[in-house]
């Protein structure tokens, strides 16, 4: 039924993200169709990644952040996303599991690719966070969380780890399924700024 619609999208590819997305057969064939409009040559550069993290972050600089993310979901290292890759980003960072987004956040937090996160790398991904935050909501952080540097120090001691000390993935997903408050310093909240915004309209 669907694949007068498919294009050049593969049964095998279909198959695949239909296994480890949420996404049905109808709607990977119509996100396809678009992804082939944006992207003609079937892959997505590190540019392209940014400008559209840029459409949702116009008052922000999302730059550091968008290539933090590209590297994490470009899993051969080609330094393009194809399709496979682009759905699974998609799915992964709105509606995965949250296993599957903790193994993505460790990804995402071992800049260098060695298997551990270091506490520099902490402080790099949380850098690029505070750039997507803008400055009127930075105002409104708690003390102990008011810069990268101090959001990094609660982070690592959440973790029980001293500065030079690396962390393993098991480490880090079992030191965020017992501690909530770790989940919400490692994110980027845009949801929380919208409900304060709420807020201050009542």
């Amino acid at each position: 039924m669907g694949n007068s619609k498919s294009g050049a999208l593969s049964k095998e590819i279909l198959e695949e993200l239909q296994l480890n997305t949420k996404y049905k057969q109808e709607e990977l064939c119509t996100w396809y169709q678009s992804f082939l409009k944006e992207c003609p040559t079937g892959r997505i550069s590190k540019q392209q990644f940014e400008g559209i993290y840029s459409k949702f972050f116009p008052d922000a600089d999302p730059k550091a952040y968008a290539q933090h993310v590209f590297r994490s979901f470009d899993s051969n290292n080609d330094g393009t996303l194809d399709f496979k890759e682009y759905m699974i980003a998609l799915h992964m960072t709105s509606s995965g599991k949250a296993n599957q987004k903790l193994e993505w956040a460790f990804c995402l937090y071992d800049v260098d690719g060695n298997g551990t996160i270091s506490k520099p790398e902490v402080l790099e991904i949380i850098t690029a966070i505070f750039k997507m935050i803008n400055i009127e909501d930075q105002k409104h952080l708690p003390e102990d969380e008011s810069t990268p540097e101090k959001r990094t120090n609660k982070i690592w001691d959440f973790f029980g780890k001293k500065d030079h000390d690396k962390l393993t993935e098991g480490e880090f997903i079992q030191g965020i399924m017992n501690n909530k408050e770790i989940l919400r310093l490692i994110q980027f909240e845009p949801q929380k700024v919208k409900e304060r915004l709420k807020e201050k309209k009542h």
